[in-house]
């Protein structure tokens, strides 16, 4: 069993942990796509466990069968995609069965996995996956790392909610990304805690150095440049944006990142904004570095309702000054050094104000936060929440699946997809069946 090396001082700092837990991931989220938490936390995860990262199914109307693709994202990292005939497309359960027994094929004996996530952890960040998995790779225990309240965003499956449910029911420890998720997972849950922004600052103060390169495709000349990165979609105010090009015609707006969820064509457009697409994380700082100001023109929206923006601390180490919407999670952590406006013209002010006189002490002060929140040191903490975690799940006599309700609600969810209960009994169509 993984062992805490000591125990007797955890107030501040976690003592070393002798961490060997392989993790199983199931993510919403491509690991190409942007360089976020789950890329963050996980590839630090990494360096002492294998970890699979399960992606959500790429389809194919050409498929006769489908077919997992298995590749090594990074050192430690395995990336799976499920392929999937364009067949199964509009049935979600059959598609995770399907994912399911390609898994289950690959870590058995003669699969390419074979041995490496033996015993492991499951860890989720989408729930939508918890009917198929739960129980299924024998895991030692299960991790909810809830990074946004996906119930509220665009396009959300009307099962998100109940299948949340069921994965709160079994997971023996839940992360959140945000204070206010942590408010209101905790009061579902017994064993929640909040880990919000981290930040990589070596790499973002490479913004602060004079060899970093201006991005070509940034506008040139001596005019401001109020700048955003970041996934373009429904948590932004399109209307701010559109506000502040307008109010600052000599100035440049930047907005770096995909479109995601909204109509490219419906952005707003002037000639002095500049929607530049899609950034690696390695060009980040340099973009940051061009900026004179840096935004988060957030919406005041169900999709930003528990949001904690990664780029708050990003934007802090690379040593700009910041304006931002009144996110919850922004004004309880991060003010005064994120200077925050409650309207679309108190953010131009606000702005204007940053340009003319960006307060070098506050500037000094993100900095040292950003020290501060190293993703190193979250991990460290969320080992030794796990630990603690398997330990409490191996000496208590009576495990949560044991509860008759929420072996119900496993049971009434494997029958949609088939599998095994909590308890180890085949499900399939609808009948339990003796193991």
């Amino acid at each position: 069993m993984t062992r805490i090396a000591d125990r007797a001082d955890r107030s501040a700092r976690p003592a070393a942990l002798d961490y060997d837990v392989p993790l199983i991931v199931h993510s919403h989220l491509r690991w190409d796509f942007v360089w976020q938490r789950p890329q963050q936390l996980l590839s630090r995860f990494a360096a002492s466990a294998p970890v699979l990262f399960v992606e959500e199914p790429v389809w194919g109307d050409d498929l006769a069968a489908p077919t997992l693709e298995l590749t090594v994202a990074m050192r430690g990292v395995t990336r799976a995609i499920p392929r999937l005939p364009g067949a199964l497309r509009e049935n979600g359960d059959a598609a995770l069965a399907a994912t399911r027994t390609l898994l289950l094929q690959a870590l058995g004996r003669g699969g390419a996995l074979a041995g490496q996530f033996a015993a492991p952890v499951q860890w989720f960040y989408t729930p939508m996956a918890a009917p198929a998995m739960l129980g299924a790779f024998g895991e030692r225990g299960v991790v909810y790392d809830c990074m946004d309240e996906l119930s509220q965003f665009r396009f959300a499956p009307p099962q998100l909610v109940e299948r949340e449910r069921l994965l709160l029911a079994r997971a023996d420890v839940v992360f959140t990304g945000g204070h206010k998720l942590w408010q209101s997972k905790s009061a579902i849950h017994r064993n929640v805690h909040f880990f919000g922004c981290g930040v990589d600052s070596t790499h973002f103060a490479k913004a602060r150095l004079s060899e970093t390169p201006r991005p070509a495709d940034v506008p040139e000349g001596e005019a401001p440049i109020l700048g955003f990165y970041g996934v373009i979609d429904e948590r932004l105010d399109y209307a701010l944006i559109g506000h502040l090009a307008e109010r600052f015609p000599e100035w440049h707006v930047v907005m770096a990142g995909p479109v995601v969820k909204v109509d490219p064509r419906e952005l707003p457009q002037a000639p002095n904004l500049h929607w530049l697409g899609q950034k690696s994380y390695a060009e980040l700082p340099a973009y940051a570095k061009s900026f004179d100001v840096c935004l988060m023109p957030f919406a005041l929206n169900e999709a930003t309702e528990f949001i904690n923006p990664t780029k708050t601390l990003e934007y802090m180490a690379a040593g700009k000054p910041i304006v931002s919407t009144p996110i919850a999670d922004v004004v309880h952590h991060f003010t005064p050094v994120v200077k925050v406006a409650r309207s679309h013209d108190g953010f131009a002010a606000a702005v204007r104000a940053a340009v003319a006189c960006p307060e070098p002490e506050l500037v000094a002060r993100g900095i040292g936060m950003a020290k501060d929140h190293a993703w190193e040191s979250i991990v460290a903490k969320m080992q030794h929440h796990i630990v603690a975690a398997l330990d409490a799940r191996q000496v208590v006599a009576v495990a949560d699946a044991d509860a008759p309700v929420v072996r119900r609600a496993l049971v009434g969810a494997r029958r949609a997809v088939g599998g095994r209960d909590v308890v180890g009994r085949d499900v399939v169509a609808g009948e339990e069946l003796s193991a």
